[in-house]
Protein backbone atom coordinates (compact mmCIF):
# COMPACT_ATOMS: atom_id res chain seq x y z
CA UNK A 1 0.00 0.00 0.00
CA UNK A 2 1.43 3.20 -0.79
CA UNK A 3 1.10 6.55 0.76
CA UNK A 4 -0.66 8.25 -2.16
CA UNK A 5 -3.21 5.27 -2.67
CA UNK A 6 -3.83 4.19 0.93
CA UNK A 7 -2.69 4.90 4.39
CA UNK A 8 -3.84 8.03 6.04
CA UNK A 9 -4.74 9.78 2.50
CA UNK A 10 -7.03 7.11 1.73
CA UNK A 11 -9.05 8.59 4.95
CA UNK A 12 -10.23 11.53 3.10
CA UNK A 13 -7.87 13.93 4.82
CA UNK A 14 -6.75 17.16 4.26
CA UNK A 15 -3.24 16.34 2.51
CA UNK A 16 -1.40 18.99 4.66
CA UNK A 17 -2.84 16.67 7.74
CA UNK A 18 -1.54 13.91 6.24
CA UNK A 19 2.01 15.34 5.15
CA UNK A 20 2.01 16.15 8.72
CA UNK A 21 1.58 12.90 10.29
CA UNK A 22 4.12 11.01 7.76
CA UNK A 23 7.10 13.64 9.24
CA UNK A 24 6.57 12.32 12.51
CA UNK A 25 6.55 8.67 11.12
CA UNK A 26 3.38 7.01 10.67
CA UNK A 27 2.96 5.70 7.42
CA UNK A 28 -0.40 3.31 8.30
CA UNK A 29 -3.00 4.35 10.43
CA UNK A 30 -3.31 1.99 13.52
CA UNK A 31 -6.81 -0.09 14.03
CA UNK A 32 -8.20 2.67 16.27
CA UNK A 33 -7.83 5.13 13.75
CA UNK A 34 -8.68 2.98 10.90
CA UNK A 35 -12.13 2.34 12.26
CA UNK A 36 -13.05 5.82 14.15
CA UNK A 37 -11.49 8.61 11.29
CA UNK A 38 -14.50 7.71 9.35
CA UNK A 39 -17.36 7.74 11.74
CA UNK A 40 -15.87 11.02 13.08
CA UNK A 41 -15.25 12.71 9.69
CA UNK A 42 -19.03 11.52 9.21
CA UNK A 43 -19.92 13.79 11.89
CA UNK A 44 -21.33 10.55 13.96
CA UNK A 45 -21.17 10.99 17.94
CA UNK A 46 -19.00 7.82 19.14
CA UNK A 47 -17.59 5.62 21.91
CA UNK A 48 -14.01 4.75 21.81
CA UNK A 49 -12.89 1.95 23.93
CA UNK A 50 -9.26 1.70 23.51
CA UNK A 51 -6.17 1.37 25.80
CA UNK A 52 -4.05 4.08 26.13
CA UNK A 53 -1.24 3.58 23.67
CA UNK A 54 -3.26 2.40 20.85
CA UNK A 55 -2.93 5.62 18.67
CA UNK A 56 -6.86 7.41 19.66
CA UNK A 57 -5.24 10.51 20.30
CA UNK A 58 -4.70 10.61 16.08
CA UNK A 59 -7.78 8.48 15.92
CA UNK A 60 -10.08 12.08 16.98
CA UNK A 61 -7.24 14.80 16.32
CA UNK A 62 -6.98 14.03 13.28
CA UNK A 63 -10.46 14.25 11.69
CA UNK A 64 -11.18 17.09 14.34
CA UNK A 65 -8.38 19.41 12.57
CA UNK A 66 -9.87 18.29 9.16
CA UNK A 67 -13.33 19.90 10.21
CA UNK A 68 -11.35 23.03 12.01
CA UNK A 69 -12.68 26.10 9.66
CA UNK A 70 -9.03 28.17 10.13
CA UNK A 71 -11.09 31.23 9.01
CA UNK A 72 -12.75 31.84 12.58
CA UNK A 73 -11.38 32.97 15.20
CA UNK A 74 -13.12 31.14 17.95
CA UNK A 75 -12.96 27.94 19.88
CA UNK A 76 -13.82 25.01 18.04
CA UNK A 77 -12.97 22.30 19.49
CA UNK A 78 -12.93 21.44 23.01
CA UNK A 79 -10.72 18.18 24.28
CA UNK A 80 -11.22 17.47 27.85
CA UNK A 81 -8.08 14.93 29.62
CA UNK A 82 -7.84 14.13 33.46
CA UNK A 83 -4.16 15.04 34.24
CA UNK A 84 -2.50 18.12 33.15
CA UNK A 85 0.29 15.53 31.78
CA UNK A 86 -2.52 14.33 29.75
CA UNK A 87 -3.67 17.60 28.45
CA UNK A 88 0.01 18.49 27.39
CA UNK A 89 0.79 15.42 25.45
CA UNK A 90 -2.34 15.98 23.50
CA UNK A 91 -2.10 19.79 22.73
CA UNK A 92 1.07 18.93 21.76
CA UNK A 93 -0.13 15.87 19.29
CA UNK A 94 -2.60 18.63 17.64
CA UNK A 95 0.32 21.83 17.13
CA UNK A 96 2.37 18.35 15.50
CA UNK A 97 -0.29 17.21 13.36
CA UNK A 98 -1.12 21.09 12.22
CA UNK A 99 1.92 21.80 11.03
CA UNK A 100 1.08 22.31 8.03
CA UNK A 101 -2.26 24.25 8.42
CA UNK A 102 -0.89 28.29 9.44
CA UNK A 103 -3.73 29.99 11.31
CA UNK A 104 -4.57 27.10 13.41
CA UNK A 105 -3.88 27.80 17.09
CA UNK A 106 -4.51 25.51 20.35
CA UNK A 107 -4.01 26.31 23.93
CA UNK A 108 -3.61 23.94 26.47
CA UNK A 109 -5.59 24.92 30.39
CA UNK A 110 -4.86 22.98 33.02
CA UNK A 111 -4.41 24.08 36.98
CA UNK A 112 -1.13 25.32 38.01
CA UNK A 113 -0.44 27.93 36.06
CA UNK A 114 -1.99 31.30 36.02
CA UNK A 115 -5.87 31.95 34.52
CA UNK A 116 -5.11 34.99 32.84
CA UNK A 117 -2.96 34.08 29.95
CA UNK A 118 -5.51 30.87 29.05
CA UNK A 119 -8.31 32.99 29.11
CA UNK A 120 -6.97 35.32 26.74
CA UNK A 121 -5.69 32.58 24.52
CA UNK A 122 -9.47 31.47 24.31
CA UNK A 123 -10.66 34.69 23.98
CA UNK A 124 -8.19 35.87 21.09
CA UNK A 125 -9.46 33.11 18.80
CA UNK A 126 -7.79 29.35 19.79
CA UNK A 127 -9.88 27.19 17.81
CA UNK A 128 -8.61 23.85 19.49
CA UNK A 129 -8.50 23.55 23.49
CA UNK A 130 -7.45 21.27 25.36
CA UNK A 131 -8.07 21.27 29.26
CA UNK A 132 -8.71 19.58 32.53
CA UNK A 133 -12.58 19.80 33.80
CA UNK A 134 -11.56 21.65 36.99
CA UNK A 135 -9.65 24.48 35.76
CA UNK A 136 -11.59 24.76 32.33
CA UNK A 137 -14.68 25.14 35.07
CA UNK A 138 -12.74 27.92 36.75
CA UNK A 139 -12.70 29.87 33.85
CA UNK A 140 -16.18 29.49 33.04
CA UNK A 141 -16.97 31.21 36.53
CA UNK A 142 -15.79 34.52 35.04
CA UNK A 143 -16.97 33.94 31.07
CA UNK A 144 -19.84 31.51 31.37
CA UNK A 145 -20.56 32.57 27.28
CA UNK A 146 -16.24 31.35 26.40
CA UNK A 147 -17.12 28.23 25.21
CA UNK A 148 -20.83 29.24 23.31
CA UNK A 149 -19.01 28.29 20.26
CA UNK A 150 -17.77 25.08 20.54
CA UNK A 151 -18.93 22.45 17.85
CA UNK A 152 -17.07 19.39 18.49
CA UNK A 153 -16.18 17.86 21.92
CA UNK A 154 -13.62 15.12 23.02
CA UNK A 155 -13.55 13.26 26.77
CA UNK A 156 -10.40 11.09 26.55
CA UNK A 157 -9.48 8.56 28.99
CA UNK A 158 -13.58 9.51 30.79
CA UNK A 159 -13.01 6.73 32.92
CA UNK A 160 -9.92 8.52 34.56
CA UNK A 161 -11.90 11.43 34.60
CA UNK A 162 -14.63 10.00 36.69
CA UNK A 163 -12.11 8.25 39.12
CA UNK A 164 -10.79 11.85 39.90
CA UNK A 165 -14.34 12.48 40.39
CA UNK A 166 -14.83 15.30 38.02
CA UNK A 167 -18.46 14.13 37.25
CA UNK A 168 -20.06 17.09 38.15
CA UNK A 169 -17.95 19.36 36.45
CA UNK A 170 -18.51 17.38 33.61
CA UNK A 171 -21.84 18.35 34.03
CA UNK A 172 -21.42 22.03 34.00
CA UNK A 173 -19.22 22.00 30.78
CA UNK A 174 -21.72 20.35 28.76
CA UNK A 175 -24.54 22.93 30.06
CA UNK A 176 -22.09 25.53 28.69
CA UNK A 177 -21.17 24.21 24.93
CA UNK A 178 -24.12 24.12 22.52
CA UNK A 179 -26.23 20.72 22.36
CA UNK A 180 -25.95 20.60 18.35
CA UNK A 181 -22.44 19.64 19.25
CA UNK A 182 -20.59 16.75 17.47
CA UNK A 183 -19.50 14.23 21.26
CA UNK A 184 -16.56 11.74 20.94
CA UNK A 185 -15.75 9.82 24.10
CA UNK A 186 -12.64 7.82 24.52
CA UNK A 187 -12.48 5.39 27.21
CA UNK A 188 -10.21 1.97 28.21
CA UNK A 189 -13.66 0.80 30.29
CA UNK A 190 -17.11 1.60 30.05
CA UNK A 191 -18.52 1.58 33.65
CA UNK A 192 -22.34 1.92 34.15
CA UNK A 193 -20.82 5.99 34.76
CA UNK A 194 -19.65 6.27 31.91
CA UNK A 195 -22.49 4.29 29.86
CA UNK A 196 -24.91 7.02 31.81
CA UNK A 197 -22.60 9.76 30.72
CA UNK A 198 -23.38 8.47 27.20
CA UNK A 199 -26.84 8.05 26.95
CA UNK A 200 -27.45 11.31 28.27
CA UNK A 201 -25.03 13.79 26.27
CA UNK A 202 -24.42 11.40 23.48
CA UNK A 203 -26.38 11.17 20.26
CA UNK A 204 -27.05 7.34 18.76
CA UNK A 205 -23.18 6.84 19.48
CA UNK A 206 -21.26 4.70 17.49
CA UNK A 207 -19.09 1.82 18.81
CA UNK A 208 -15.77 1.16 18.59
CA UNK A 209 -13.28 -1.54 20.63
CA UNK A 210 -10.07 -2.12 20.10
CA UNK A 211 -7.87 -4.29 22.03
CA UNK A 212 -3.69 -3.51 22.46
CA UNK A 213 -1.31 -6.37 21.04
CA UNK A 214 1.71 -4.47 22.15
CA UNK A 215 4.35 -6.85 23.15
CA UNK A 216 8.63 -6.11 23.40
CA UNK A 217 11.44 -8.28 22.35
CA UNK A 218 12.43 -9.97 25.56
CA UNK A 219 16.43 -10.32 24.58
CA UNK A 220 16.29 -6.72 24.93
CA UNK A 221 17.62 -4.95 27.85
CA UNK A 222 15.62 -1.49 28.42
CA UNK A 223 16.69 1.42 31.12
CA UNK A 224 15.49 4.99 31.88
CA UNK A 225 17.33 7.92 32.76
CA UNK A 226 15.59 10.59 33.85
CA UNK A 227 17.18 14.21 32.68
CA UNK A 228 16.38 17.66 31.90
CA UNK A 229 15.08 18.61 28.08
CA UNK A 230 18.27 21.33 27.85
CA UNK A 231 20.60 18.29 29.19
CA UNK A 232 19.78 15.47 26.73
CA UNK A 233 22.99 16.03 24.51
CA UNK A 234 25.42 16.04 27.32
CA UNK A 235 23.95 13.12 29.01
CA UNK A 236 23.93 10.88 25.33
CA UNK A 237 27.61 12.01 25.61
CA UNK A 238 28.44 10.77 29.13
CA UNK A 239 25.88 7.52 28.06
CA UNK A 240 28.47 6.85 25.41
CA UNK A 241 31.92 7.62 27.12
CA UNK A 242 30.38 4.32 29.55
CA UNK A 243 28.31 1.84 27.39
CA UNK A 244 30.26 -1.20 25.13
CA UNK A 245 28.29 -0.90 22.34
CA UNK A 246 29.19 -1.75 18.32
CA UNK A 247 26.99 -0.13 16.25
CA UNK A 248 23.64 2.70 17.78
CA UNK A 249 21.03 4.25 16.53
CA UNK A 250 19.44 7.51 18.56
CA UNK A 251 16.04 8.19 17.64
CA UNK A 252 15.11 11.65 17.77
CA UNK A 253 11.92 13.57 17.02
CA UNK A 254 12.38 16.33 14.35
CA UNK A 255 14.69 16.24 11.05
CA UNK A 256 16.84 18.92 12.68
CA UNK A 257 17.61 16.92 16.23
CA UNK A 258 18.81 14.77 14.06
CA UNK A 259 21.50 16.77 12.61
CA UNK A 260 22.34 18.72 16.38
CA UNK A 261 23.24 15.43 17.81
CA UNK A 262 24.68 14.18 14.70
CA UNK A 263 27.07 17.47 15.03
CA UNK A 264 27.71 17.01 18.65
CA UNK A 265 28.96 13.15 18.05
CA UNK A 266 31.34 14.10 15.04
CA UNK A 267 32.77 16.80 16.70
CA UNK A 268 33.96 14.24 20.02
CA UNK A 269 35.08 11.85 17.15
CA UNK A 270 32.16 9.52 17.30
CA UNK A 271 31.48 8.03 13.89
CA UNK A 272 28.30 9.37 13.31
CA UNK A 273 25.48 10.38 10.65
CA UNK A 274 22.19 11.75 10.39
CA UNK A 275 18.86 9.83 8.55
CA UNK A 276 15.73 12.19 8.42
CA UNK A 277 13.21 12.73 5.65
CA UNK A 278 14.97 15.39 4.07
CA UNK A 279 18.14 13.27 3.26
CA UNK A 280 17.53 11.67 -0.59
CA UNK A 281 16.65 7.76 -1.02
CA UNK A 282 20.37 7.12 -2.22
CA UNK A 283 22.17 9.13 0.13
CA UNK A 284 19.78 7.28 3.29
CA UNK A 285 21.01 4.06 1.63
CA UNK A 286 24.54 4.81 1.77
CA UNK A 287 24.28 5.62 5.28
CA UNK A 288 22.61 2.42 6.21
CA UNK A 289 25.12 0.51 4.08
CA UNK A 290 27.98 2.55 6.34
CA UNK A 291 26.74 1.37 9.61
CA UNK A 292 26.66 -1.78 8.38
CA UNK A 293 29.82 -2.20 7.38
CA UNK A 294 31.57 -0.08 9.89
CA UNK A 295 32.36 2.81 8.76
CA UNK A 296 29.44 4.61 10.91
CA UNK A 297 29.21 3.51 14.28
CA UNK A 298 25.69 5.48 15.16
CA UNK A 299 22.91 6.88 13.16
CA UNK A 300 20.76 9.44 14.60
CA UNK A 301 17.19 9.38 12.95
CA UNK A 302 13.77 10.08 13.32
CA UNK A 303 11.15 7.53 13.33
CA UNK A 304 9.77 7.77 9.39
CA UNK A 305 14.00 7.42 8.40
CA UNK A 306 14.57 4.41 10.60
CA UNK A 307 11.29 2.14 9.24
CA UNK A 308 12.53 -1.18 7.94
CA UNK A 309 16.21 -0.28 9.19
CA UNK A 310 18.03 -3.70 10.06
CA UNK A 311 21.85 -3.79 10.85
CA UNK A 312 22.69 -6.92 12.84
CA UNK A 313 25.59 -5.25 14.19
CA UNK A 314 22.63 -2.41 15.60
CA UNK A 315 23.83 -3.35 19.81
CA UNK A 316 22.46 -0.39 21.67
CA UNK A 317 19.26 1.96 20.86
CA UNK A 318 18.90 5.09 22.54
CA UNK A 319 15.47 6.74 22.56
CA UNK A 320 16.96 10.54 22.93
CA UNK A 321 13.59 11.79 22.86
CA UNK A 322 10.08 10.03 23.95
CA UNK A 323 7.83 7.95 21.54
CA UNK A 324 4.28 9.47 20.84
CA UNK A 325 2.89 6.21 21.71
CA UNK A 326 4.00 2.50 23.07
CA UNK A 327 3.92 1.04 19.52
CA UNK A 328 6.69 3.50 18.04
CA UNK A 329 9.00 2.41 21.11
CA UNK A 330 8.49 -1.02 20.39
CA UNK A 331 9.30 -0.82 16.90
CA UNK A 332 12.44 1.61 17.94
CA UNK A 333 13.68 -0.74 20.31
CA UNK A 334 13.21 -3.50 18.26
CA UNK A 335 15.97 -2.31 16.03
CA UNK A 336 18.27 -4.24 18.23
CA UNK A 337 18.37 -7.52 19.51
CA UNK A 338 18.50 -8.82 16.02
CA UNK A 339 19.79 -11.94 14.73
CA UNK A 340 19.45 -13.85 17.94
CA UNK A 341 21.52 -11.19 19.77
CA UNK A 342 21.12 -9.30 22.92
CA UNK A 343 20.00 -5.60 22.50
CA UNK A 344 20.31 -2.43 25.06
CA UNK A 345 17.49 -0.24 24.81
CA UNK A 346 17.61 3.65 26.59
CA UNK A 347 15.14 6.02 27.40
CA UNK A 348 15.81 9.56 28.50
CA UNK A 349 12.60 10.91 30.65
CA UNK A 350 11.77 14.80 30.87
CA UNK A 351 10.09 15.40 34.61
CA UNK A 352 7.18 15.64 32.14
CA UNK A 353 7.09 12.62 30.16
CA UNK A 354 6.87 10.23 33.65
CA UNK A 355 3.40 9.42 32.69
CA UNK A 356 4.37 8.16 28.83
CA UNK A 357 6.62 5.91 30.32
CA UNK A 358 4.21 4.53 32.92
CA UNK A 359 2.29 4.06 30.09
CA UNK A 360 4.86 2.03 28.06
CA UNK A 361 5.15 0.00 30.96
CA UNK A 362 1.49 -0.95 31.22
CA UNK A 363 0.75 -1.45 27.34
CA UNK A 364 4.09 -3.82 26.91
CA UNK A 365 3.44 -5.29 30.19
CA UNK A 366 7.03 -4.31 31.20
CA UNK A 367 9.00 -2.50 33.39
CA UNK A 368 11.43 -0.35 32.15
CA UNK A 369 14.01 0.14 34.75
CA UNK A 370 15.86 2.69 36.25
CA UNK A 371 19.00 3.43 35.42
CA UNK A 372 21.56 6.24 36.70
CA UNK A 373 24.39 8.76 34.38
CA UNK A 374 27.44 7.60 35.42
CA UNK A 375 29.55 9.64 37.47
CA UNK A 376 33.13 10.94 36.53
CA UNK A 377 34.84 7.70 38.19
CA UNK A 378 32.82 5.56 35.90
CA UNK A 379 33.96 7.95 33.01
CA UNK A 380 37.26 7.55 33.96
CA UNK A 381 37.76 4.13 34.63
CA UNK A 382 35.88 3.30 30.63
CA UNK A 383 38.41 5.62 29.34
CA UNK A 384 41.24 3.85 30.72
CA UNK A 385 39.66 0.30 29.78
CA UNK A 386 39.46 1.45 25.71
CA UNK A 387 43.04 2.77 26.32
CA UNK A 388 44.24 -0.67 27.56
CA UNK A 389 42.32 -2.06 24.86
CA UNK A 390 43.72 -0.13 21.98
CA UNK A 391 47.36 -0.57 23.15
CA UNK A 392 47.09 -4.46 24.59
CA UNK A 393 47.68 -5.92 20.92
CA UNK A 394 50.56 -3.25 20.14
CA UNK A 395 52.67 -4.18 23.17
CA UNK A 396 54.08 -8.17 22.39
CA UNK A 397 55.75 -6.28 19.81
CA UNK A 398 56.88 -3.02 19.89
CA UNK A 399 59.80 -3.31 21.61
CA UNK A 400 61.42 -4.65 18.47
CA UNK A 401 59.79 -2.36 16.17
CA UNK A 402 60.21 0.88 17.90
CA UNK A 403 62.60 0.38 21.04
CA UNK A 404 65.44 1.81 19.43
CA UNK A 405 63.65 4.62 18.28
CA UNK A 406 62.39 5.29 21.58
CA UNK A 407 65.56 5.18 22.87
CA UNK A 408 66.75 7.55 20.43
CA UNK A 409 63.99 10.01 21.14
CA UNK A 410 64.83 9.95 25.25
CA UNK A 411 68.53 10.71 24.69
CA UNK A 412 67.58 13.34 22.38
CA UNK A 413 65.22 14.92 23.98
CA UNK A 414 67.04 14.51 27.42
CA UNK A 415 64.33 12.88 29.11
CA UNK A 416 63.51 10.09 31.37
CA UNK A 417 62.10 6.57 29.70
CA UNK A 418 58.21 7.65 31.75
CA UNK A 419 58.35 10.79 30.51
CA UNK A 420 58.48 10.59 27.05
CA UNK A 421 55.77 7.44 27.49
CA UNK A 422 53.65 9.77 29.28
CA UNK A 423 53.93 12.72 26.26
CA UNK A 424 53.74 9.54 23.69
CA UNK A 425 50.13 9.00 25.73
CA UNK A 426 48.97 12.21 25.57
CA UNK A 427 49.52 12.86 22.03
CA UNK A 428 48.00 9.33 21.48
CA UNK A 429 44.64 10.67 23.62
CA UNK A 430 44.71 14.00 21.43
CA UNK A 431 44.57 15.48 24.99
CA UNK A 432 41.47 13.28 26.38
CA UNK A 433 41.14 13.68 30.37
CA UNK A 434 42.78 10.71 32.21
CA UNK A 435 42.70 11.78 35.50
CA UNK A 436 39.69 12.17 38.46
CA UNK A 437 39.98 15.95 38.91
CA UNK A 438 39.93 16.59 34.99
CA UNK A 439 37.41 14.35 34.25
CA UNK A 440 34.96 16.09 37.00
CA UNK A 441 36.02 19.60 34.99
CA UNK A 442 34.93 18.69 31.96
CA UNK A 443 31.69 16.84 32.66
CA UNK A 444 28.70 18.93 32.42
CA UNK A 445 26.46 18.53 35.64
CA UNK A 446 23.43 16.41 33.88
CA UNK A 447 21.25 16.53 36.87
CA UNK A 448 19.46 13.26 37.37
CA UNK A 449 15.58 12.27 38.94
CA UNK A 450 16.17 9.85 42.02
CA UNK A 451 13.34 8.26 43.98
CA UNK A 452 12.69 9.64 47.59
CA UNK A 453 15.66 8.52 49.79
CA UNK A 454 18.35 6.87 47.14
CA UNK A 455 21.51 8.13 46.36
CA UNK A 456 22.07 10.57 43.41
CA UNK A 457 25.42 11.01 41.10
CA UNK A 458 27.17 13.31 44.18
CA UNK A 459 26.25 11.00 46.29
CA UNK A 460 23.59 12.71 48.59
CA UNK A 461 20.39 11.22 49.79
CA UNK A 462 17.50 11.47 47.44
CA UNK A 463 15.59 13.66 49.45
CA UNK A 464 13.21 15.89 47.63
CA UNK A 465 15.53 19.20 46.49
CA UNK A 466 14.83 22.55 48.27
CA UNK A 467 13.90 25.43 45.30
CA UNK A 468 17.34 26.45 45.34
CA UNK A 469 19.07 23.34 44.34
CA UNK A 470 17.02 22.92 41.78
CA UNK A 471 17.79 26.49 40.06
CA UNK A 472 21.11 26.17 40.66
CA UNK A 473 22.07 23.50 38.29
CA UNK A 474 24.65 24.65 36.22
CA UNK A 475 24.13 26.11 33.15
CA UNK A 476 25.41 25.25 29.39
CA UNK A 477 28.63 27.17 28.18
CA UNK A 478 28.50 30.40 26.33
CA UNK A 479 28.91 30.47 22.76
CA UNK A 480 31.59 33.01 21.87
CA UNK A 481 30.30 36.54 21.58
CA UNK A 482 27.41 36.19 23.42
CA UNK A 483 26.20 36.46 27.12
CA UNK A 484 23.57 35.41 29.21
CA UNK A 485 20.33 37.32 30.71
CA UNK A 486 18.17 36.34 33.56
CA UNK A 487 14.66 36.94 34.02
CA UNK A 488 12.52 36.47 36.87
CA UNK A 489 9.98 34.72 34.83
CA UNK A 490 9.71 30.88 34.65
CA UNK A 491 8.07 28.05 34.80
CA UNK A 492 5.52 28.58 37.53
CA UNK A 493 4.46 31.83 35.51
CA UNK A 494 3.41 29.92 32.73
CA UNK A 495 6.44 30.67 30.37
CA UNK A 496 7.81 28.78 27.98
CA UNK A 497 10.90 28.73 25.63
CA UNK A 498 8.72 29.81 22.23
CA UNK A 499 6.99 32.61 24.71
CA UNK A 500 10.10 34.58 25.40
CA UNK A 501 11.97 33.89 21.91
CA UNK A 502 8.82 35.55 20.16
CA UNK A 503 9.21 38.60 22.77
CA UNK A 504 12.65 39.38 22.25
CA UNK A 505 12.26 38.80 18.20
CA UNK A 506 9.35 41.17 18.25
CA UNK A 507 10.38 43.59 20.65
CA UNK A 508 14.12 43.20 19.92
CA UNK A 509 14.22 43.14 16.65
CA UNK A 510 16.83 40.47 16.31
CA UNK A 511 17.18 37.90 13.50
CA UNK A 512 16.37 34.34 14.81
CA UNK A 513 20.21 33.05 15.16
CA UNK A 514 21.19 36.34 17.47
CA UNK A 515 19.94 34.38 20.06
CA UNK A 516 21.21 31.52 21.35
CA UNK A 517 19.97 28.90 24.02
CA UNK A 518 16.91 29.56 26.19
CA UNK A 519 16.74 27.68 29.49
CA UNK A 520 13.43 28.12 30.93
CA UNK A 521 13.90 26.89 35.31
CA UNK A 522 11.15 26.83 37.68
CA UNK A 523 11.27 30.39 39.27
CA UNK A 524 13.45 31.98 36.36
CA UNK A 525 14.60 32.02 33.01
CA UNK A 526 18.10 32.29 31.24
CA UNK A 527 18.43 33.79 27.50
CA UNK A 528 21.86 33.78 25.71
CA UNK A 529 22.06 36.82 23.64
CA UNK A 530 24.90 39.07 21.92
CA UNK A 531 26.84 41.01 24.21
CA UNK A 532 27.58 43.44 21.14
CA UNK A 533 24.78 46.01 21.49
CA UNK A 534 23.45 44.28 24.65
CA UNK A 535 22.77 47.25 26.57
CA UNK A 536 20.91 49.37 23.92
CA UNK A 537 18.39 45.66 23.18
CA UNK A 538 17.81 45.47 27.22
CA UNK A 539 16.47 49.08 27.12
CA UNK A 540 14.66 48.42 24.05
CA UNK A 541 13.06 45.32 26.05
CA UNK A 542 12.52 46.93 29.36
CA UNK A 543 8.47 47.76 28.94
CA UNK A 544 8.48 44.36 27.49
CA UNK A 545 5.54 41.54 28.78
CA UNK A 546 5.47 37.88 28.84
CA UNK A 547 2.01 36.20 29.89
CA UNK A 548 1.10 39.42 31.48
CA UNK A 549 4.55 40.02 33.45
CA UNK A 550 7.06 42.45 32.81
CA UNK A 551 10.27 40.49 31.39
CA UNK A 552 12.84 42.84 33.02
CA UNK A 553 15.75 40.86 31.39
CA UNK A 554 19.32 41.82 33.24
CA UNK A 555 22.62 40.58 32.39
CA UNK A 556 23.09 37.22 34.30
CA UNK A 557 26.69 37.53 36.24
CA UNK A 558 27.67 34.04 37.17
CA UNK A 559 29.85 33.50 40.19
Amino acid sequence: MTQETGGFAALDLNPNIVAAVLATGYEEPSAIQQQSIPIILAGHDMIGQAQTGTGKTAAFALPILNKIDVSKREPQALILAPTRELALQVATAFETYAKQMPGVNVVAVYGGAPMGPQLRAIRNGAQIVVATPGRLCDHLRRDEKVLSTVQYLVLDEADEMLKLGFMDDLEVIFDAIPASRQTVLFSATLPSSIRSIAERHLREPKHVKIQSKTQTVTAIEQAHLMVHADQKIPAVLRLLEVEEFDALIAFVRTKQATLDLAAALEAKGYKAAALNGDIAQNQRERVIDSLKDGRLDIVVATDVAARGLDVPRITHVFNVDMPYDPESYVHRIGRTGRAGRDGRALLLVTPRERRMLQVIERVTGQKVAEARLPNAQAVLDARIKKLTSSLAPLVAEAEATHGELFDRLTTDLGCSARALAAALLRKATNGQALDLAAVEREQPLVPSFTPRGERTERGERGERPERGDRERRAPMPLAEGRVRCRTALGARDGIAAKNLLGAILNEGGLARDAIGRIQVRDSFSLVELPEDGLEKLLSKLKDTRVAGKQLKLRRYRED
